[in-house]
């Protein structure tokens, strides 16, 4: 039997590998309607003929999801955790049901698990569960009987509770990484609607170029900056565990993009990999705190405590004794954040609270920054050109973030894309 403890996030050495295997992931595009799961269920065949071992995990079909989320709030303003879980499960499983009843119309026998079945065990947190282990073994043993295994995406059992939970969005490609890692897979494929990872967004920037290889590092920044090709979660498990991922079209041949240790890559440490924009989250403000220590750690540990993910962090300095803190979060937390804000902010004697929803970001990200200076001044340069202004800047050793106003966005990722388009032709050419 195969158990992964994710918490303790062994070698994969120790795991072993099982030759020969690889895990499939297909996104909602890629069954959309019952014609597109018949060709999935085909190339799971095509696969299964040429001498692999197959386990596919599903997405929801098309708008599946959305329209379950949909009734939910129809039914109630605020849909009990459990059974949204409960229901919004349901799309994953009626897809990998009926493309299992597909492969056996192809003469082929397969299986199809929901996330419980297939041995996934999470905390108990519902729409946002994390997993814990992975318990292999009905996987393993319909592997030896030669079947093609389907396991429903984005959802897992709760350990303590043992009720159905969920992991939120790009929950299917957490799964998919997860069953790579605990089955030892020689590489896990995302199958989505584009042929690999672009330098920017092709809608915003169609001359942008496809990357064959990226790092683990530049896709875990790429994703955490906005990047919709794959979740930041089943990234963290796939460099954690070692395993190959590649990113490829679901309906266009290709070799699609490799993402995998820097080394093993070759990537010549080319300055940039891309340019991302991300527009899901909104600025918040504190205005007037006192300006002494502990105040920053008081906010932000109640706002943990709530679940409320930051990103970008900006504290002014003292005038008078008051400060203001500035952050950006999701705006989907604003309806939690902004009473618990309001309350920090008159127990700490502040001023008042300030959000701001009509603000996007823009980042640039590269290994080969590292060891290149001038990189954000270069980038400040292309935006100040643009005339965009730039109201919070973050970096790290690999990506430089602007927060500047949601209206320039596009505009901003065509400026900053075409002032490093030399060096993202020469990382492709690299």
């Amino acid at each position: 039997m195969t158990t992964l403890h994710f918490e303790a996030v062994p070698s994969v050495q120790l795991l072993g590998r099982t030759p020969g295997l690889v895990v499939m992931k297909f996104g909602g595009t890629s069954v959309g309607d019952t014609d597109k799961l018949k060709r999935v269920a085909a190339r799971l065949v095509a696969a299964h003929e040429e001498g692999a071992k197959v386990v596919a995990v599903l997405s929801a079909m098309g708008h599946t999801t959305d329209e379950l989320i949909r009734l939910a709030h129809e039914v109630s303003p605020e849909p009990h955790p459990r059974e949204y879980d409960m229901l919004v499960s349901t799309g994953e499983r009626i897809s990998n049901a009926l493309c299992a009843m597909a492969i056996h119309d192809l003469g082929h026998e397969a299986v199809s698990f929901t996330g419980s079945q297939a041995g996934i065990v999470t905390d108990a947190s519902h729409t946002r569960a994390k997993i814990v282990e992975v318990r292999a073994t009905r996987i393993h043993d319909a592997l030896a009987e030669n079947r093609i295994v389907l396991v429903a995406g984005f959802q897992g059992v709760s350990s303590s509770t043992h009720d159905v939970t969920t992991f939120g969005r790009g929950g299917s490609d957490t799964t998919a990484v997860a069953l790579a890692a605990a089955l030892g897979a020689d590489a896990c494929e995302i199958f989505t609607d584009v042929p690999g990872v672009f330098t920017a967004d092709p809608r915003i920037v169609p001359d942008a170029l496809k990357l064959d290889t990226v790092s683990y590092e530049e896709m875990l920044e790429m994703s955490a900056s906005g990047a919709k090709v794959m979740a930041l979660r089943s990234i963290e498990i796939a460099r954690s565990y070692g395993v190959r991922l590649r990113v490829r079209s679901t309906f266009v041949d290709g070799a699609g993009t490799w993402i995998g240790e820097e080394g093993d890559l070759v990537l010549e440490k080319a300055i940039i990999s891309g340019v991302t924009h991300d527009t899901s989250e909104a600025k918040v403000s504190i205005i007037g705190v006192p300006d002494r220590p502990g105040v920053a750690a008081q906010v932000f540990r109640e706002l943990a405590a709530a679940g409320v993910n930051i990103d970008m962090i900006v504290q002014n300095s003292s005038r008078d004794g008051e400060a203001t803190i500035s952050f950006t979060m999701p705006k989907t937390d604003l309806p939690v954040a902004r009473p618990m804000l309001e309350r920090l902010c008159a127990d700490l004697g502040g001023a008042q609270v300030e959000q701001d929803a009509d603000i996007a970001k823009v980042s640039l990200i590269g290994a080969g920054m590292k060891s290149h200076p001038g990189v954000a001044a270069d980038m400040f340069d292309a935006l100040a050109e643009a005339g965009i202004n730039i109201e919070i800047i973050s970096t790290s050793s690999i990506r430089v973030s602007c927060v500047i106003r949601a209206a320039e966005v596009e505009r901003a990722v065509r400026a900053v894309h075409e002032r490093f388009r030399a060096y993202a032709e020469e990382r492709v050419r690299a």
